[in-house]
């Protein structure tokens, strides 16, 4: 085992890597990363900021530099994120900044500007990484990777639910619709395309509830004495 161990959480919108990854960084006592929010953070500074759209070099510039933090809610429950000092958790959730960092990340140069940022967080005791590319390109040589997926049908109506739970007005038609298209942006694209790593645990969340799939990365994890 490395010095600092790292489990892995990849899988497509709706999978509920975000929603499990804090369980299991919270039942192993571990950090977090949700290189997500990174990517929407980055939309959100160049929308804030006034870039053109296609500016790759300025949102690669702002990922670099941005003043970023991550904390929590008073309850300890939800992720709190910031940027440059200011609460932009709820903008930051936003389907318009979701479809701009789908964009975004596309580019090498965020990419790239993200990598040594993200791999900053591996800190002790240990760090649980959610996102698209975790277990190929930032984390490749993690203890444990873990991809997590379900039915279009299923991932449609967790994000109907979640954004309808936060007073967005949407259709499960339109969403759908996106959820198709970002997956087919996210798997083919030229740069760390959404795959699972050769060796990860696939599981297929469809069905499923939070804590039996919490219990299924938590016991691969024992298997590979992560934790007890």
């Amino acid at each position: 085992m490395s010095a600092v161990p790292i489990v892995t959480i990849d899988g497509p919108s709706g999978s509920g890597k975000g929603t499990i990854s804090r369980a299991v960084a919270a039942h192993a006592g571990w950090r977090l990363l949700d290189s997500g929010a990174l990517y929407r953070l980055v939309a959100l500074a160049g929308h804030e900021a006034g870039l053109d759209p296609s500016d790759r070099g300025g949102h690669a510039r702002l990922a670099a530099a941005m003043d970023v933090h991550f904390g929590a809610s008073a309850q300890g429950q939800e992720a709190r994120l910031s940027l440059g000092g200011v609460d932009v958790t709820a903008r930051v959730r936003s389907q318009e900044v979701g479809q701009g960092a789908s964009r975004v990340a596309l580019w090498p140069e965020v990419r790239n500007a993200l990598l040594q940022r993200q791999r900053a967080f591996a800190q002790p005791p240990g760090l649980v990484a959610d996102g698209r590319d975790m277990g190929t390109i930032v984390f490749p040589a993690a203890e444990l990777k873990v991809f997590l997926t379900a039915s279009l049908q299923e991932r449609t109506l967790r994000r109907y639910k979640q954004l309808k739970g936060k007073g967005s007005d949407v259709s499960l038609a339109a969403l759908s619709r996106e959820i198709t298209e970002r997956d087919l942006r996210d798997s083919s694209r030229h740069v760390a395309p959404l795959v699972p790593a050769p060796d990860a645990e696939v599981i297929d969340s469809t069905g499923l509830t939070i804590d039996q799939v919490v219990e299924r990365v938590m016991a691969a994890g024992r298997s590979r004495l992560l934790w007890t």
